[in-house]
Protein backbone atom coordinates (compact mmCIF):
# COMPACT_ATOMS: atom_id res chain seq x y z
CA UNK A 1 0.00 0.00 0.00
CA UNK A 2 0.93 3.50 -0.62
CA UNK A 3 -0.07 6.81 1.40
CA UNK A 4 -1.43 9.85 -0.29
CA UNK A 5 1.40 11.76 -2.25
CA UNK A 6 0.58 14.81 -1.31
CA UNK A 7 1.02 14.45 2.37
CA UNK A 8 4.22 14.40 4.20
CA UNK A 9 3.32 11.62 7.09
CA UNK A 10 6.46 11.03 8.09
CA UNK A 11 7.63 14.69 8.65
CA UNK A 12 4.08 15.18 9.96
CA UNK A 13 4.56 12.31 12.62
CA UNK A 14 7.77 14.25 13.81
CA UNK A 15 5.45 17.16 15.25
CA UNK A 16 3.80 14.55 17.21
CA UNK A 17 6.17 13.47 19.86
CA UNK A 18 3.68 10.99 21.73
CA UNK A 19 3.34 8.69 18.48
CA UNK A 20 7.12 7.12 19.68
CA UNK A 21 5.77 6.36 22.81
CA UNK A 22 6.30 2.62 23.99
CA UNK A 23 3.14 0.89 25.13
CA UNK A 24 2.86 -1.80 28.16
CA UNK A 25 3.10 -4.88 25.36
CA UNK A 26 6.22 -3.59 24.06
CA UNK A 27 4.76 -2.01 20.26
CA UNK A 28 5.01 1.44 19.38
CA UNK A 29 1.65 3.11 19.73
CA UNK A 30 -1.20 3.33 16.92
CA UNK A 31 -3.48 5.83 17.91
CA UNK A 32 -6.76 5.24 15.98
CA UNK A 33 -9.06 7.12 18.84
CA UNK A 34 -8.72 10.53 17.57
CA UNK A 35 -12.58 10.81 17.01
CA UNK A 36 -12.37 11.28 20.83
CA UNK A 37 -9.44 13.26 21.35
CA UNK A 38 -6.39 13.97 19.12
CA UNK A 39 -3.26 14.42 20.01
CA UNK A 40 -1.02 17.72 19.86
CA UNK A 41 1.85 18.93 17.62
CA UNK A 42 4.64 20.46 19.13
CA UNK A 43 3.97 23.59 17.39
CA UNK A 44 0.93 23.51 19.66
CA UNK A 45 2.51 23.09 22.60
CA UNK A 46 5.01 25.64 22.23
CA UNK A 47 2.48 28.38 21.22
CA UNK A 48 0.87 27.95 24.89
CA UNK A 49 4.27 27.64 26.22
CA UNK A 50 5.59 30.86 24.51
CA UNK A 51 2.17 32.59 25.46
CA UNK A 52 2.32 31.44 29.11
CA UNK A 53 5.96 32.18 29.74
CA UNK A 54 6.38 35.73 28.27
CA UNK A 55 3.12 37.30 27.65
CA UNK A 56 0.34 35.49 29.89
CA UNK A 57 -1.88 38.71 31.52
CA UNK A 58 -5.92 39.36 31.78
CA UNK A 59 -7.44 39.47 28.42
CA UNK A 60 -9.52 42.82 27.93
CA UNK A 61 -8.78 44.46 31.20
CA UNK A 62 -6.75 47.49 32.24
CA UNK A 63 -3.58 49.12 30.35
CA UNK A 64 -0.51 47.32 30.94
CA UNK A 65 1.93 45.86 28.39
CA UNK A 66 0.94 42.10 29.51
CA UNK A 67 -2.95 42.30 29.04
CA UNK A 68 -2.13 44.15 25.79
CA UNK A 69 0.27 41.13 24.91
CA UNK A 70 -2.76 38.66 25.94
CA UNK A 71 -5.73 40.64 24.32
CA UNK A 72 -3.68 40.77 21.00
CA UNK A 73 -2.38 36.70 21.46
CA UNK A 74 -6.72 35.85 22.29
CA UNK A 75 -8.01 38.01 19.57
CA UNK A 76 -5.43 37.12 16.99
CA UNK A 77 -6.25 33.30 18.02
CA UNK A 78 -10.11 34.20 17.38
CA UNK A 79 -9.12 35.74 14.03
CA UNK A 80 -7.13 32.43 12.70
CA UNK A 81 -9.59 30.08 13.88
CA UNK A 82 -12.27 32.02 12.15
CA UNK A 83 -10.29 32.38 8.89
CA UNK A 84 -9.76 28.34 8.93
CA UNK A 85 -13.69 27.72 9.14
CA UNK A 86 -14.87 30.43 6.85
CA UNK A 87 -16.19 32.76 9.63
CA UNK A 88 -15.81 36.28 10.41
CA UNK A 89 -13.82 36.98 13.78
CA UNK A 90 -16.73 38.57 15.65
CA UNK A 91 -18.94 35.70 14.64
CA UNK A 92 -16.83 33.33 16.98
CA UNK A 93 -17.53 32.84 20.53
CA UNK A 94 -15.70 30.72 22.72
CA UNK A 95 -17.10 28.41 24.76
CA UNK A 96 -15.46 25.65 27.10
CA UNK A 97 -15.91 22.97 24.54
CA UNK A 98 -18.24 21.81 21.88
CA UNK A 99 -21.44 20.48 24.27
CA UNK A 100 -21.62 24.16 25.91
CA UNK A 101 -21.74 25.53 22.28
CA UNK A 102 -24.56 23.35 21.85
CA UNK A 103 -26.70 24.34 24.96
CA UNK A 104 -25.75 27.89 24.49
CA UNK A 105 -28.07 27.90 21.59
CA UNK A 106 -30.38 26.05 22.93
CA UNK A 107 -30.92 28.03 25.95
CA UNK A 108 -31.31 30.85 23.84
CA UNK A 109 -33.69 29.88 21.30
CA UNK A 110 -36.01 29.07 24.41
CA UNK A 111 -35.86 32.70 25.85
CA UNK A 112 -38.57 34.55 24.98
CA UNK A 113 -36.50 37.80 24.68
CA UNK A 114 -35.04 36.18 21.05
CA UNK A 115 -37.06 36.46 18.44
CA UNK A 116 -36.41 33.35 17.19
CA UNK A 117 -37.42 31.70 20.43
CA UNK A 118 -39.75 28.98 20.32
CA UNK A 119 -42.61 28.07 22.44
CA UNK A 120 -45.72 25.50 22.37
CA UNK A 121 -46.90 24.06 18.87
CA UNK A 122 -43.14 24.72 17.56
CA UNK A 123 -41.20 21.65 16.08
CA UNK A 124 -37.61 21.14 17.04
CA UNK A 125 -35.65 18.62 14.17
CA UNK A 126 -32.97 16.30 14.88
CA UNK A 127 -31.22 13.27 13.57
CA UNK A 128 -30.94 9.57 15.16
CA UNK A 129 -27.60 9.79 14.14
CA UNK A 130 -26.23 12.70 16.96
CA UNK A 131 -24.01 12.41 19.73
CA UNK A 132 -25.74 13.24 23.51
CA UNK A 133 -24.53 16.74 22.88
CA UNK A 134 -26.58 17.28 19.76
CA UNK A 135 -29.89 15.73 20.78
CA UNK A 136 -30.23 16.01 25.01
CA UNK A 137 -30.11 19.81 25.05
CA UNK A 138 -32.69 19.92 22.25
CA UNK A 139 -34.83 17.16 24.49
CA UNK A 140 -33.78 19.89 27.18
CA UNK A 141 -35.30 22.94 25.18
CA UNK A 142 -38.55 20.49 24.05
CA UNK A 143 -39.59 19.96 27.68
CA UNK A 144 -38.56 23.96 28.97
CA UNK A 145 -40.89 25.59 26.38
CA UNK A 146 -43.54 22.73 24.73
CA UNK A 147 -42.24 22.43 21.54
CA UNK A 148 -42.44 18.77 19.91
CA UNK A 149 -39.17 17.08 19.11
CA UNK A 150 -39.00 15.05 16.10
CA UNK A 151 -36.21 13.67 14.06
CA UNK A 152 -34.94 12.43 10.96
CA UNK A 153 -34.62 8.54 11.06
CA UNK A 154 -31.40 6.56 9.57
CA UNK A 155 -31.02 4.16 6.84
CA UNK A 156 -30.86 0.78 8.07
CA UNK A 157 -29.73 -1.71 5.01
CA UNK A 158 -27.24 -2.12 2.35
CA UNK A 159 -23.93 -0.28 1.43
CA UNK A 160 -25.74 3.20 2.45
CA UNK A 161 -26.22 2.03 6.22
CA UNK A 162 -25.99 4.60 8.58
CA UNK A 163 -27.17 7.79 6.69
CA UNK A 164 -29.87 10.64 7.52
CA UNK A 165 -32.86 9.37 5.28
CA UNK A 166 -34.46 12.43 4.13
CA UNK A 167 -37.62 10.52 3.64
CA UNK A 168 -38.47 9.80 6.84
CA UNK A 169 -39.23 13.43 7.59
CA UNK A 170 -41.16 16.37 5.85
CA UNK A 171 -40.97 19.98 7.21
CA UNK A 172 -43.65 22.37 7.55
CA UNK A 173 -44.04 26.12 9.06
CA UNK A 174 -44.19 24.43 12.74
CA UNK A 175 -40.25 23.75 12.44
CA UNK A 176 -38.09 26.50 13.87
CA UNK A 177 -34.87 24.14 14.30
CA UNK A 178 -33.02 22.03 12.33
CA UNK A 179 -29.76 20.40 14.39
CA UNK A 180 -27.69 17.69 12.90
CA UNK A 181 -23.77 16.60 12.76
CA UNK A 182 -21.88 17.24 9.93
CA UNK A 183 -20.48 13.91 10.01
CA UNK A 184 -21.32 10.83 12.32
CA UNK A 185 -19.45 10.45 15.31
CA UNK A 186 -19.94 6.19 14.93
CA UNK A 187 -21.15 5.77 11.41
CA UNK A 188 -18.78 8.30 9.46
CA UNK A 189 -21.48 9.33 7.21
CA UNK A 190 -21.48 12.95 5.55
CA UNK A 191 -24.80 14.66 6.47
CA UNK A 192 -26.24 16.20 3.33
CA UNK A 193 -25.81 19.82 4.52
CA UNK A 194 -26.85 21.58 1.19
CA UNK A 195 -30.35 19.52 1.16
CA UNK A 196 -30.90 19.91 5.02
CA UNK A 197 -29.95 23.53 4.92
CA UNK A 198 -32.51 24.38 1.88
CA UNK A 199 -35.24 22.43 3.53
CA UNK A 200 -34.88 24.33 6.90
CA UNK A 201 -34.87 27.52 5.11
CA UNK A 202 -37.86 27.00 3.02
CA UNK A 203 -39.87 26.75 6.38
CA UNK A 204 -38.37 29.33 8.30
CA UNK A 205 -36.21 27.29 10.31
CA UNK A 206 -33.18 27.79 11.91
CA UNK A 207 -29.93 25.63 11.66
CA UNK A 208 -27.83 24.03 14.25
CA UNK A 209 -24.60 22.10 12.85
CA UNK A 210 -22.88 20.38 15.02
CA UNK A 211 -18.93 20.36 13.09
CA UNK A 212 -16.73 18.15 15.77
CA UNK A 213 -16.33 15.43 13.50
CA UNK A 214 -15.43 17.82 10.11
CA UNK A 215 -13.52 20.69 11.09
CA UNK A 216 -10.41 18.43 11.75
CA UNK A 217 -10.55 16.30 8.85
CA UNK A 218 -11.93 18.20 5.97
CA UNK A 219 -12.21 21.86 4.56
CA UNK A 220 -14.97 23.54 6.22
CA UNK A 221 -16.66 27.25 5.42
CA UNK A 222 -19.43 27.79 7.66
CA UNK A 223 -20.17 30.78 5.23
CA UNK A 224 -20.38 28.18 2.24
CA UNK A 225 -22.57 25.48 3.89
CA UNK A 226 -25.11 29.00 4.56
CA UNK A 227 -25.58 27.18 8.40
CA UNK A 228 -26.75 29.48 11.16
CA UNK A 229 -24.85 28.18 13.87
CA UNK A 230 -22.22 25.25 13.96
CA UNK A 231 -20.16 24.22 17.11
CA UNK A 232 -16.85 22.67 17.01
CA UNK A 233 -14.29 21.44 20.01
CA UNK A 234 -10.39 22.11 20.16
CA UNK A 235 -9.46 19.14 21.77
CA UNK A 236 -10.58 16.92 18.19
CA UNK A 237 -8.89 19.50 15.82
CA UNK A 238 -5.15 19.35 17.71
CA UNK A 239 -5.63 21.97 20.26
CA UNK A 240 -5.90 22.58 23.81
CA UNK A 241 -8.55 20.90 25.84
CA UNK A 242 -10.92 23.57 27.71
CA UNK A 243 -12.04 25.08 24.08
CA UNK A 244 -14.49 24.94 22.10
CA UNK A 245 -16.44 27.25 19.83
CA UNK A 246 -19.81 28.35 18.44
CA UNK A 247 -20.34 29.93 15.60
CA UNK A 248 -22.93 32.37 14.58
CA UNK A 249 -24.61 34.70 11.94
CA UNK A 250 -23.28 38.22 13.22
CA UNK A 251 -27.48 39.22 12.40
CA UNK A 252 -28.85 36.43 15.13
CA UNK A 253 -25.68 37.04 17.38
CA UNK A 254 -26.76 40.65 17.82
CA UNK A 255 -30.19 39.35 18.71
CA UNK A 256 -29.32 37.01 21.31
CA UNK A 257 -29.56 37.06 25.03
CA UNK A 258 -26.57 36.39 27.09
CA UNK A 259 -26.65 32.36 28.63
CA UNK A 260 -23.79 33.46 31.64
CA UNK A 261 -23.96 36.79 32.90
CA UNK A 262 -21.36 38.67 35.35
CA UNK A 263 -18.12 40.28 34.59
CA UNK A 264 -16.59 41.07 30.79
CA UNK A 265 -19.96 40.48 29.17
CA UNK A 266 -21.38 44.19 29.97
CA UNK A 267 -21.27 47.46 28.72
CA UNK A 268 -23.02 49.11 32.04
CA UNK A 269 -24.07 47.86 35.42
CA UNK A 270 -26.78 49.87 37.93
CA UNK A 271 -28.12 47.99 41.30
CA UNK A 272 -31.59 47.78 38.67
CA UNK A 273 -30.36 46.13 36.00
CA UNK A 274 -27.24 46.11 32.55
CA UNK A 275 -26.49 46.88 29.22
CA UNK A 276 -24.55 43.67 27.52
CA UNK A 277 -21.76 44.13 24.87
CA UNK A 278 -22.04 43.25 21.83
CA UNK A 279 -21.23 39.66 20.32
CA UNK A 280 -19.05 37.62 20.79
CA UNK A 281 -18.17 39.57 24.09
CA UNK A 282 -21.81 39.17 25.34
CA UNK A 283 -21.10 35.22 25.42
CA UNK A 284 -17.91 35.01 26.73
CA UNK A 285 -18.70 36.22 30.39
CA UNK A 286 -15.78 35.70 32.89
CA UNK A 287 -12.23 35.04 32.82
CA UNK A 288 -12.04 33.44 29.23
CA UNK A 289 -9.29 30.57 28.33
CA UNK A 290 -6.58 32.32 27.06
CA UNK A 291 -3.70 30.24 26.84
CA UNK A 292 -6.31 27.28 24.94
CA UNK A 293 -7.54 30.66 22.34
CA UNK A 294 -3.99 30.65 21.67
CA UNK A 295 -3.02 27.12 21.38
CA UNK A 296 -6.26 26.36 18.94
CA UNK A 297 -4.88 29.44 16.73
CA UNK A 298 -1.47 27.43 16.43
CA UNK A 299 -4.12 24.23 15.71
CA UNK A 300 -5.79 26.35 12.86
CA UNK A 301 -2.54 27.85 11.64
CA UNK A 302 -1.36 24.57 11.90
CA UNK A 303 -4.06 22.79 9.85
CA UNK A 304 -3.69 25.25 7.27
CA UNK A 305 0.07 25.18 6.78
CA UNK A 306 -0.51 21.31 6.47
CA UNK A 307 -3.43 21.65 3.40
CA UNK A 308 -6.95 20.50 4.64
CA UNK A 309 -7.92 19.10 1.15
CA UNK A 310 -4.58 16.89 1.56
CA UNK A 311 -5.78 15.91 5.36
CA UNK A 312 -9.19 14.75 3.45
CA UNK A 313 -7.65 13.25 0.85
CA UNK A 314 -4.84 11.16 3.37
CA UNK A 315 -7.38 10.46 5.64
CA UNK A 316 -9.92 8.67 2.92
CA UNK A 317 -7.42 6.07 2.36
CA UNK A 318 -7.01 5.25 5.44
CA UNK A 319 -10.74 4.90 5.59
CA UNK A 320 -10.72 2.79 2.43
CA UNK A 321 -8.10 0.35 3.84
CA UNK A 322 -9.59 0.11 6.72
CA UNK A 323 -12.96 -0.72 5.18
CA UNK A 324 -11.15 -2.99 3.02
CA UNK A 325 -9.16 -4.52 5.42
CA UNK A 326 -12.09 -5.25 8.07
CA UNK A 327 -14.18 -6.92 5.44
CA UNK A 328 -11.92 -9.41 5.27
CA UNK A 329 -11.77 -10.75 8.96
CA UNK A 330 -14.52 -13.25 9.64
CA UNK A 331 -18.01 -12.15 11.78
CA UNK A 332 -17.10 -8.27 11.32
CA UNK A 333 -19.76 -6.07 10.63
CA UNK A 334 -19.31 -2.50 9.53
CA UNK A 335 -21.95 0.36 11.46
CA UNK A 336 -22.31 2.73 8.60
CA UNK A 337 -21.42 2.85 5.07
CA UNK A 338 -19.57 0.46 3.24
CA UNK A 339 -19.09 2.94 0.67
CA UNK A 340 -16.46 5.88 0.60
CA UNK A 341 -18.90 7.99 -1.27
CA UNK A 342 -19.94 10.45 1.40
CA UNK A 343 -18.49 8.86 3.97
CA UNK A 344 -15.53 9.68 6.18
CA UNK A 345 -13.37 8.38 9.73
CA UNK A 346 -14.87 7.20 11.67
CA UNK A 347 -14.81 3.37 11.06
CA UNK A 348 -17.09 1.50 13.73
CA UNK A 349 -17.96 -2.13 13.83
CA UNK A 350 -19.17 -5.13 16.18
CA UNK A 351 -17.39 -8.85 15.97
CA UNK A 352 -20.22 -11.43 16.11
CA UNK A 353 -19.96 -13.18 19.00
CA UNK A 354 -16.92 -11.22 20.76
CA UNK A 355 -17.81 -8.07 22.84
CA UNK A 356 -16.69 -4.76 21.73
CA UNK A 357 -14.54 -4.62 25.08
CA UNK A 358 -13.02 -7.87 24.28
CA UNK A 359 -12.06 -6.39 20.59
CA UNK A 360 -10.77 -2.74 22.01
CA UNK A 361 -8.72 -4.68 25.22
CA UNK A 362 -6.70 -7.04 22.40
CA UNK A 363 -5.90 -3.69 20.15
CA UNK A 364 -4.48 -2.38 23.41
CA UNK A 365 -2.28 -5.28 24.26
CA UNK A 366 -0.95 -4.65 20.80
CA UNK A 367 -0.58 -0.69 21.61
CA UNK A 368 -3.67 0.16 18.90
CA UNK A 369 -6.16 2.83 20.26
CA UNK A 370 -9.25 2.46 19.84
CA UNK A 371 -12.24 3.74 21.57
CA UNK A 372 -15.49 0.78 22.77
CA UNK A 373 -18.81 1.62 23.93
CA UNK A 374 -21.68 3.63 22.81
CA UNK A 375 -19.89 6.50 21.94
CA UNK A 376 -22.12 9.19 23.35
CA UNK A 377 -24.61 7.94 20.79
CA UNK A 378 -27.75 5.58 22.79
CA UNK A 379 -30.08 5.85 20.14
CA UNK A 380 -27.90 5.06 17.27
CA UNK A 381 -26.92 1.84 18.97
CA UNK A 382 -30.48 0.85 20.02
CA UNK A 383 -31.53 1.52 16.33
CA UNK A 384 -29.08 -1.11 15.34
CA UNK A 385 -29.92 -3.44 17.76
CA UNK A 386 -26.41 -3.38 19.35
CA UNK A 387 -25.32 -2.00 22.71
CA UNK A 388 -21.76 -0.96 21.87
CA UNK A 389 -18.97 -0.87 18.43
CA UNK A 390 -15.42 -1.10 18.75
CA UNK A 391 -14.71 2.63 16.44
CA UNK A 392 -11.54 3.40 14.80
CA UNK A 393 -10.91 6.89 13.95
CA UNK A 394 -8.31 8.78 12.15
CA UNK A 395 -6.11 11.79 12.04
CA UNK A 396 -3.48 13.18 9.69
CA UNK A 397 -0.73 11.73 11.51
CA UNK A 398 -2.20 7.86 11.17
CA UNK A 399 -0.56 5.77 8.90
CA UNK A 400 -1.32 2.61 6.50
CA UNK A 401 0.85 0.32 8.64
CA UNK A 402 -1.32 1.26 11.28
CA UNK A 403 -4.57 0.30 9.22
CA UNK A 404 -3.01 -3.03 8.86
CA UNK A 405 -2.00 -3.39 12.84
CA UNK A 406 -5.66 -2.37 13.76
CA UNK A 407 -6.75 -5.27 10.65
CA UNK A 408 -4.68 -7.78 12.48
CA UNK A 409 -5.23 -7.41 15.95
CA UNK A 410 -9.50 -7.28 15.50
CA UNK A 411 -8.27 -10.90 13.38
CA UNK A 412 -6.03 -12.21 16.56
CA UNK A 413 -9.28 -11.16 18.74
CA UNK A 414 -11.65 -13.32 16.62
CA UNK A 415 -9.43 -16.30 16.88
CA UNK A 416 -8.76 -15.40 20.70
CA UNK A 417 -12.62 -15.13 21.74
CA UNK A 418 -13.82 -17.69 18.68
CA UNK A 419 -17.37 -16.92 18.02
CA UNK A 420 -20.42 -18.26 19.06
Amino acid sequence: MTTAQTLDVTRIRADFPILKKVMRGGNTLAYLDSGATSQRPVQVLDAEREFLTNSYGAVHRGAHQLMEESTDAYEQGRADIAAFVGAQPDELVFTKNATEALNLVSYALGDNRFARAVGPGDVIVTTELEHHANLIPWQELARRTGATLKWYQITSEGPDTGRIDLDSLQLDERVKIVAFSHHSNVTGALAPVEELVARAKAVGAVTVLDACQSVPHQPVDFGALDVDFAAFSGHKMLGPTGIGVLYGRRELLEAMPPFLTGGSMIETVTMEGATYAPPPQRFEAGTPMTSQVVGLGAAARYLTEVGMDAVEAHETELVAAALEGLAGVDGVRIIGPTSLENRASPVSFVVDGVHAHDVGQVLDDDGVAVRVGHHCAFPLHRKFGIAATARASFALYNTLDEVDRLVAGVRRAVEFFGRS
